[in-house]
């Protein structure tokens, strides 16, 4: 891959004539899209190479318009159009830029230019609800392939191409999904072999005041996740598990000289050279900080760096409300470890301790809720006893809980969703439970957002109607016009033969692996993590052998 870096730099222009004219998209706030990686390695890719004018827009609710951030180019005026879709939210807002610009929304009243694609983590999660509205999909890593499909439409565009020509060409390249004319089920394009390295690891193309994340280079420590929690996308879409290379990861920093660097994955603590890296980083002053840690991760070592170095606040993930909620869904959780994870981080001090949960289990019950109040107890008694005499330790723990979301490809695609008004009562029982204890604060999703999340990552094509009346009056209003279509997609009947929207790709776990994996969250059964040795060595998940097939298989 390139290794352009911006940083605070604008890009530069370049002249439109011999080009191929690139839209990037990123359908939601700047800020969210400049601490995004996933876009700016589309970025990175595309924009280094001299025969495409790439030019980046984002969401602004007050531009009339949408208009290029680099140039102030109207959207209508680029022949390919390439959307970032990172959540299901992110579906209306795409339908709504391609309104504001007066481009037909739909595929096939489009019989010339432009081009609309889209990618990002959705494209191989569930894009099929916004499919109507694209003339492709690409399927898996960027890395992995997307430059082959460029390259392939910058000369039909160049030589004055027919787009439904290109739009053939492209549809059998490994990882598109051309509607009508790909092959499907069709292949997620991984860049990766069962190694286990992460060759290419992510990082920041800008760094800016203005971005969520601000003033940080961005940086990927892994890809994957090995724990295999049955509720968790990230742990299927992303198979295999991959580390970076310590070498990598410095020879990026050396190359940017940023200020602060944070460091993203989803298993932080499992990367060997964890430590060694930040200590590096602080022998040449560079901030840094960290997303959620894995308790039973957290050394002694580890925890009093952290602290050493300025780190004010911890974040865990506890995830369920009881034991059995979390065995069942396959969190390899230690009570004794998190405990002590809470005494140690309340002994050296950390002002705050953030915990996340998630409610809406399947079978969930009073019962779970009354354990979940009695290890709040011990949650407190931990943080005393890290106080000791000194009465100094955590100050605040904070507990946020979320609505169960059930993903495409992960084993509770086959769980059915509790009511509004169930959700409402479990928040409200979480905040009375925590208001018992004195420094202690609860923050709670709203039940009423967590059922249209639901709605949208169930759905397929069907509901492409009421994501188009979503991009004029908002979600909200749109699933109440369309509220017996929500009801219809959110009581589908879900039995082991039921056939999902999603299957029409092929991401490389096996169907028969995940309903193995719910019908052991019923019985409360235990799955090990991957393997260190990779998945050449576990054949268990179906990885190995879609890793061992060539691209286009």
């Amino acid at each position: 891959m390139s290794e352009l870096y911006l940083g605070r730099t604008a890009p530069r222009l370049k002249d439109w004539g011999g080009r191929l004219p690139v839209a990037l998209v990123f359908p939601e706030a700047a800020r969210h899209g400049l601490s995004t990686l996933g876009w700016q390695v589309v970025y990175r890719l595309l924009a280094s190479r001299e025969e495409l004018a790439v030019e980046r827009f984002f969401w602004d609710s007050t531009s009339p318009r949408p208009r290029s951030v680099d140039s102030g180019r109207d959207l209508g005026l680029f022949p390919l159009v390439l959307f970032s879709l990172n959540f299901e939210g992110d579906f209306p807002t795409a339908i709504r830029l391609l309104q504001d610009a007066d481009i037909p929304v739909r595929a096939d009243a489009r019989q010339s230019w432009p081009m609309i694609l889209a990618g990002g983590p959705l494209a191989f999660l569930n894009p099929f609800p916004i499919l109507p509205a694209l003339d492709g999909i690409f399927v898996g890593e960027a890395e992995a392939g997307l430059s082959a499909v460029i390259d392939k439409i910058a000369n039909a565009w160049n030589s004055g191409g027919d787009k439904a020509a290109v739009l053939e060409d492209i549809a059998g390249l490994p990882g598109m999904l051309i509607p009508g004319k790909s092959t499907e089920p069709v292949r997620r394009v991984v860049d990766a072999s069962a190694s286990g390295n992460l060759h290419d690891p992510a990082y920041s193309c800008f760094v800016s005041s203005e971005a969520q994340f601000r003033d940080m280079l961005l940086l990927e420590v892994n890809r994957g996740c090995p724990y295999g929690c049955r509720f968790c996308a990230a742990g299927s879409i992303y198979k295999p598990p991959r580390h970076a290379e310590l070498e990598t990861l410095q020879d990026i920093v050396t190359r940017c000289a940023p200020q602060k660097v944070g460091l993203v994955g989803t298993a932080l603590t499992d990367w060997p050279d964890l430590l060694p890296f930040l200590r590096w980083l602080q022998e040449r002053k560079i901030k840094f900080s960290l997303s959620s840690l894995r308790a039973d991760g957290l050394t002694d070592e580890l925890l009093e760096f952290l602290r050493h170095t300025g780190t004010r606040s911890v974040t865990l993930a506890l995830e369920g409300a009881s034991r059995r909620l979390r065995q069942a869904m396959n969190k390899h959780f230690s009570e004794e470890a998190f405990l002590d994870a809470v005494t140690r981080i309340s002994r050296l001090q950390f002002n705050t301790l953030k915990l996340y949960m998630i409610t809406g289990w399947p079978d969930e019950s009073e019962e779970d809720w009354a354990e979940f109040e009695s290890f709040l107890g011990r949650i407190d008694e931990a943080r005393k006893m890290g106080q000791g005499n000194r009465k100094k330790g955590v100050e605040l723990v904070s507990l946020s809980v979320s609505c169960l979301v059930p993903k495409a490809w992960t084993p509770l695609q086959w769980a059915t969703i509790p009511e509004e008004d169930w959700f409402k009562k479990a928040m409200k029982r979480f905040k009375g439970a925590v208001g018992r204890f004195k420094g202690m604060r609860f923050a709670g999703e709203n039940p009423g957002q967590a059922r249209v999340q639901m709605f949208l990552a169930r759905g397929g094509e069907e509901i492409f109607p009421c994501l188009e009346r979503a991009a004029e009056t908002g979600l909200g209003e749109a699933v109440k016009e369309f509220d017996e279509m929500v009801r219809q997609v959110l009581a589908r009947p879900l039995d082991r033969d039921s056939v999902f929207p999603w299957e029409r790709l092929d991401i490389g776990v096996s169907r028969k692996f995940l309903y193995s994996e719910w019908t052991k969250y019923k019985h409360g059964m235990i799955t090990p993590p991957c393997p260190e040795s990779g998945c050449s060595e576990c054949g268990i998940c179906g990885m190995d052998r879609f890793l061992s097939l060539p691209h286009g298989s």
